[in-house]
């Protein structure tokens, strides 16, 4: 019965264009990549990594993580409360506090595997049966995962819509209100009115949960993210920022006031219940935050932000041509919105054919009917690169209406 259930749900996926396909990747994380599949290996232009500034492969990077095997070992051998908590960590989570003190005062850092663990250690610690959790419609798949575990009640508001906001914060009577953001979109690439929220989080004794997954490293005149970016200052704030995107290697931290990481550290079951990361991986991202935070990580955000505006005037008149859209955003994330899951697919065919790798997301990662590529941007791309993605997109509109007809 089971397999037989099993077998139907995948049918109805492939019906639906829903099937989703692992790829081998052959080399490490670059613009180019050698990718196989059942035709063999090719390499292929990506812009589909979440490495914005090009630091998953960075040679002083991955020296530091070989170092850093040398010197504590492969594996950290227990979770963090038995014996698992190394200098290699304490000395990140005491630069990471260092890092965000200016936007949140006397802020505290703690270390976690993966972003998703963080983010449901948050939710989950803090979302008690006396407090409700005000969620983003658009919040990330871990957020919305945090929020179902939390015993909180869980009320979610249009996004970016303020207004609707404040009115739910206004009717609400529970000791604990949480407002609950991505900081940058993943889907969307448009930064969330953070101020504004902010603005309310003060006014009706709220604290403000940011995920800023995707700006970390990338926003801020020293990559310190899109707090920095909005210069915004509060001890409400609660920031989870991921260090396996931007940053280059693997694993998030939670900064808040030290009250709150203490908890965590004796409540979050996503921390005591789990093995810490290798102590090699807290090694390196020593070197990864001195070169975001240097000469280097201000001349790579400057090749970033370059890229996106090379793309984005160059895109606009192939969208509009094709009926599609591409999404007001600021950041490396640039959506184009085709709509039908069969279109989008087989754009990204049409671009595989030409050597270039971009993925259709499609839903439920998107609302119905907007499915489309989510191209990512790293500063490790050349404008030569995105000439190439330009050119091949224009050349795969007519190849698209065939596949459709067909």
């Amino acid at each position: 019965m089971l397999l037989d259930s099993l077998a139907e749900a995948a049918r109805q996926r492939e019906r639906h264009a829903l099937t989703r396909r692992r790829r081998i990747a052959a080399t490490p994380c670059a613009p180019r990549q050698a990718v196989e599949d059942g035709a063999g290996t090719r390499t292929l232009l990506q812009f589909s990594s979440n490495d914005y500034l090009g630091l998953a492969n960075h040679p002083d990077v991955v020296a530091s993580f070989a170092d850093g095997a040398r010197q504590w070992g492969a594996g950290s051998g227990a979770s963090h409360l038995v014996t698992g908590h190394s200098l290699a960590h304490h000395r990140l989570e005491h630069e990471l506090s260092e890092w965000m003190a200016p936007m949140i005062p006397q802020a505290r850092a703690l270390y976690f595997c993966t972003g998703y663990m963080a983010n449901l250690a948050v939710l989950t610690s803090l979302g008690g049966a006396d407090a409700t959790l005000f969620c983003e419609t658009l919040n990330h798949a871990s957020l919305i995962d945090g929020a179902r575990l939390a015993r909180a009640a869980v009320q979610r508001y249009p996004h970016a819509d303020v207004a609707a906001l404040d009115r739910l914060l206004a009717g609400c009577d529970t000791p604990l209100k949480l407002i609950v953001t991505d900081g940058v979109f993943s889907m969307d690439g448009d930064i969330a009115p953070l101020a504004a929220l902010l603005a309310l989080a003060e006014r009706h004794d709220a604290w403000l949960v940011v995920d800023d997954a995707h700006g970390f490293g990338v926003l801020g005149d020293n990559g310190r993210g899109v707090l920095e970016a909005l210069d915004l200052c509060s001890s409400r704030l609660i920031y989870i920022g991921t260090l396996g995107k931007a940053a280059g290697v693997a694993g998030a931290f939670v900064a808040a006031h030290p009250a709150i990481v203490e908890h965590m550290v004796n409540t979050a079951r996503t921390y005591i219940y789990t093995t810490a990361a290798p102590p090699a991986v807290a090694h390196a991202l020593m070197t990864s935050l001195a070169l975001i935070a240097g000469e280097e990580g201000t001349r790579r955000r400057a090749a970033l932000h370059a890229r996106i505006g090379e793309l984005r005037k160059g895109l606009a008149p192939v969208a509009q041509a094709a009926g599609w859209r591409l999404a007001d955003s600021p950041t490396a994330i640039q959506p184009l919105i085709v709509g039908d899951n069969g279109a989008a697919l087989a754009l990204s065919a049409g671009l595989e054919d030409a050597g270039i790798r971009v993925g259709a997301i499609r839903p439920p990662t998107v609302p119905e009917g907007t499915a489309r590529l989510r191209i990512t941007l790293s500063a490790a791309h050349t404008a030569s690169d995105v000439a190439q993605l330009l050119g091949a997109l224009r050349a795969a509109m007519p190849r698209l209406a065939v596949r459709e007809v067909a």
